[in-house]
């Protein structure tokens, strides 16, 4: 068999000179031995897909309360899909494909029960005890600190490549701090594939909205003329519109700003990886449409609200009557009682923080829920 080194290099040479190489540069927190067989990157894969936090997605809300249906999205089933998009793109653009996913795998690993009202009411809890809670730092915590792999290193200690794909994750750079790499910018895209493509599909299962409803928005309209075409779903259809512009866009995009080395994508002003003028115009309108006919729907708004309840109604109790699992966290993590309550409460899923509600709150508390 092949040394771990010689399969590392003949694998660099297939990539672009723009992608991070795949043994990394940065190395981990703490230093490791290397594995005999895997890829640096491919381990962080393993120690996220293993990960405690990582089997919990399978029971949060996406949109739609988790187990209100066999077939909608919960945050592991979104997490899959973006890692496969991810994977694709990468391949498809010669970047490394095993940082891609990891940054894929790992990205709503912060994400609290009940969807983004259930982060509303976490974060609207902690401000009151002079913290803030977001779902991206979140996930940059749970594999920093909250997971455990060793006893010798705090969280899962990745790759550094991977924590900055995380910390860059959707969010705005600092006027001191380098751009995103490729491989973390095509994630931040192939997140939002993957959620216009399937809450339109969510949204359809559910009769939130019809076909002829969405066909009023160009890309979808244009997706649907291709779905004709192809004999394919309207998903699949608006994936292939979605990825295509991007790949288009983003070789145009490194060939104007010379794009040669890693360092030149840190260097640069402005996001490589990127859609069309027109095709971000058009998503621009397909998410107010979604915004409006699900996200803000009664119906679904009404099911999330309860969680809101719920999540504000355990913080206040936890934080009064602390269990022992939180003040282990508490211990464990050095921080302070409330942000042990809210690390606590934002890995449970939908309906564990339910039955926690059950049976810990009193019956006139439990009655307004």
């Amino acid at each position: 068999m092949e040394s771990l080194s010689d399969r590392i290099s003949k694998a660099n040479s297939l990539l672009a000179p723009y992608a991070v190489p795949l043994q990394g540069t940065l190395g981990r927190m703490e230093k490791e031995v290397d594995d005999e067989t895997r890829f640096p990157f491919q381990r962080d894969r393993d120690r996220i897909i293993h990960a405690q936090a990582f089997r919990r997605l399978q029971g949060k809300t996406q949109v739609f309360v988790a187990g209100e249906g066999d077939h909608y999205r919960t945050r592991l089933t979104h997490t899959m899909e973006v890692a496969q998009l991810s994977r694709d793109i990468a391949r498809t653009l010669s970047l490394n494909e095993d940082l891609a996913e990891c940054i894929a795998l790992a990205h709503d690993l912060g994400h609290p029960p009940f969807a983004h009202m259930g982060e509303e009411a976490l974060n609207a809890w902690i401000q009151k005890h002079g913290m803030t809670f977001e779902h991206n730092d979140q996930s940059l915590r749970v594999v920093t600190l909250l997971e455990e792999h060793s006893s010798t290193s705090a969280g899962l200690n990745l790759n550094r490549e991977v924590l900055d794909g995380l910390k860059k994750h959707q969010s705005q750079r600092s006027v001191n701090d380098a751009a995103p790499s490729l491989e973390a910018q095509i994630v931040n895209l192939a997140d939002e594939i993957a959620y216009s493509a399937h809450d339109c599909d969510d949204g359809l299962r559910a009769g939130l909205f019809t076909i002829k409803d969405l066909s009023v928005i160009p890309l979808i309209g244009r997706g649907l003329v291709l779905a004709n075409a192809r004999g394919t779903s309207l998903r699949g259809a608006l994936i292939h519109l979605l990825v295509t512009d991007l790949y288009a866009t983003t070789d145009v995009s490194l060939a104007n700003a010379n794009i040669r080395t890693p360092d030149d994508v840190y260097a640069a002003s402005e996001p490589l990886a990127k859609f069309s003028p027109d095709v971000s115009r058009e998503l621009k309108t397909l998410h107010a449409f979604l915004h409006s006919n699900m996200y803000a729907n009664t119906r679904v708004r009404d099911a999330n609200r309860q969680g809101q309840e719920i999540i504000t109604a355990l913080c206040d109790r936890f934080f009064a009557d602390p269990p022992l699992k939180v003040l282990a966290l508490q211990k464990r993590t050095g921080g302070s009682l409330p942000e042990a309550v809210k690390d606590y409460v934002a890995g449970m899923t939908d309906m564990y923080a339910k039955t926690q509600a059950e049976s810990l709150l009193p019956a006139k508390k439990k009655a307004m829920l």
